[in-house]
């Protein structure tokens, strides 16, 4: 065949034309799965394997678990298999499922908006104590996670919850995970608008409901009228943030497509201001919008963060306004940046009732079931009976009298959960890491705890605001790309040559305050051994190079590498 000058391809050997699968969108008619996470979505609703579970794995045990209940859709209802003890780190990307998995599992408690009665966290401590081992960890997301869960005993620890009004459904799988809210909603003396019916109704919506239980992955949701921008907006596939608009009042200013893991992104604003009682509507129509819009092909790529890179806010916002509402939404003002540097909510504070709330640490979200139940004792004893996580991996106790309030805070002391923390204890948290996930490389929980202890012995007089965030793996789970000092867990080598446990750094990340991701120094890696090592010299150096109240990660910005490593 001759060469075309106008046309070289049509020189070139002919090749095979597949027809374009597109990015598995069920709006452009997509609706074939394209990867085995898609077809066992297919296959069956996950909501449905309550009643496999039920009726047949609970009686006839682990073995009887079919492998897409097991590892897909037990998801549904909060169930993840834990990692088999003594695997190494080395070891978590080259063996199969089957080899990794134990026959005990996490469950996952999901707490909207963290908000518990002591009713409630004297049941959760009980089942950590009856069925769990006394695991309960909080988690960076308000929940509650077990461990050494069996699942003969997953249909009465159900009944035990509900019975007390929570529940496991959707706290995992492709589906709208728990939904974080300001756990001083309704309370706080500086308080734009309580949040609080508008995360009620969308509860209502779409929690066990099959519309919205076969999304394209995960889909996490914030909202929050706190002027402390206290549930990460920023990094939640949707958000909602309470701000004052000029003509209409307090309302919400929405915000779409944040996450992190390995491929972080900050959420970008719609420019749309909501009222309160429109607030339900708008969430429904951004997760149907992820749901038949979002990709399906790759789940590395099937978060809402990628359409909405894809699209960018003009568009999104204008699909969500023509396809999704029938309504124009109200331009709006973005909130304005919060006063305080600590977010959390920790010590004690006025309520707008004159009463006052008492927030505590305990360490890296690390508690156990009969702590709980004693937390539960002292929030009766001087509460009105309210308490709540937060998405720091801490607690509060709300509605205290002012005379109480000593005899709280010294309560608490006794429990190990201070209510006046040093800046370590108040800003490091870590993910569940190796001691029972799967995906993890290296311990998380027990480095955490030393590390806070080891810090305070060696730097008693530091009281900046620090965060410093332990993960086990790349995946993000502690929001390593948005602490001070973020640390990835990995293999790495040691001065003698051997591979152990260590970490890569990142450095200067934040929300909130000028939001981003941290800095990676190049070739920085630190050992577990070695961390308190260079956290102490690091901080050292902060110290001696800040100018006047430069916070640590302003300063990261613009110090050399050699300040850094």
């Amino acid at each position: 065949m001759a060469a075309n000058p106008q046309n070289p391809a049509a020189s070139a050997p002919r090749r095979k034309v597949s027809r374009h699968r597109g990015e598995g969108q069920w709006a452009a008619g997509h609706f074939t799965p394209l990867n085995g996470n898609e077809q066992v979505k297919k296959d069956d609703d996950g909501l449905n394997v309550r009643t496999r579970i039920e009726t047949i794995y609970s009686k006839r045990g682990f073995d009887s678990i079919d492998p897409s209940d097991l590892r897909g859709r037990m998801r549904w209802w909060g169930l993840y298999t834990q990692r088999r003890p003594g695997i190494d780190g080395g070891k978590t990307a080259i063996l199969e499922p089957e080899e990794l998995d134990d026959s005990y599992f996490m469950l996952r408690v999901r707490i909207d908006g963290g908000a518990l009665t002591t009713r409630q966290l004297r049941v959760i401590g009980e089942i950590s104590q009856e069925f769990a081992r006394g695991t309960a960890d909080i988690t960076d997301r308000q929940n509650v996670q077990y461990h050494w869960i069996r699942i003969e005993d997953v249909p009465e620890i159900w009944n035990r919850l509900e019975g007390v009004g929570l529940s496991t459904v959707t706290a995992c799988g492709d589906t709208p995970r728990v939904m974080i809210g300001s756990p001083v909603a309704g309370i706080a003396e500086d308080e734009i608008i309580d949040a609080t019916p508008a995360l009620e109704e969308m509860k209502r919506r779409v929690l066990n409901n099959p519309a919205y239980s076969n999304l394209p992955r995960k889909f996490k949701t914030a909202i929050s009228g706190s002027p402390l921008l206290d549930v990460v907006h920023e990094i939640n596939d949707v958000a909602f943030v309470g701000v004052r608009h000029p003509e209409h009042g307090p309302g919400f200013d929405v915000w779409v497509g944040g996450g992190l893991s390995t491929n972080p992104k900050l959420g970008v604003r719609l420019g749309a201001w909501v009222p309160l009682d429109e607030v339900p509507d708008v969430y429904e129509g951004v997760i149907s919008i992820f749901r038949d819009y979002g990709y399906r092909r790759l789940r590395n790529r099937a978060r809402l963060k990628f359409l909405v890179a894809d699209w960018g806010a003009e568009k999104f916002r204008q699909v969500l306004e023509d396809e999704y509402l029938g309504r124009a939404l109200t331009d709006g003002p973005a909130p304005e940046q919060p006063v305080q540097r600590w977010r959390d909510h920790i010590g004690v504070h006025r309520q707008r009732d004159g009463r006052f709330y008492v927030g505590f640490a305990p360490r890296v979200g690390r508690v156990d079931g009969a702590t709980l139940t004693k937390v539960a004792d002292l929030a009766e004893a001087h509460g009105s009976g309210r308490v709540r996580t937060t998405v720091e991996q801490k607690m509060i106790i709300l509605d205290v009298e002012e005379g109480q309030v000593d005899s709280l805070v010294d309560g608490l002391e006794a429990l190990d959960l201070t209510a006046r923390p040093s800046s370590f204890r108040r800003g490091t948290m870590a993910c569940t890491g190796i001691e029972f996930c799967k995906l993890a490389i290296v311990e998380t929980k027990q480095r955490g705890a030393q590390l806070i202890d080891e810090l305070e012995r060696r730097l008693p007089e530091f009281d900046e605001p620090i965060t410093i965030n332990l993960n086990g793996c790349p995946n993000a789970c502690a929001r390593i790309q948005v602490a001070d000092i973020g640390l990835k867990g990995q293999l790495v080598l040691d001065d003698q040559g051997e591979q152990v446990e260590g970490y890569q750094v990142h450095l200067g990340g934040a929300l909130g305050l000028e939001a981003g991701f941290g800095r990676k120094v190049r070739g920085l890696k630190v050992t577990s051994e070695e961390l308190p090592d260079y956290i102490e010299r690091v901080l050292g150096r902060y110290l001696a190079g800040r100018e006047d109240g430069e916070r640590f990660a302003a300063w990261t910005a613009r110090a050399s590498e050699e300040e850094l490593s």
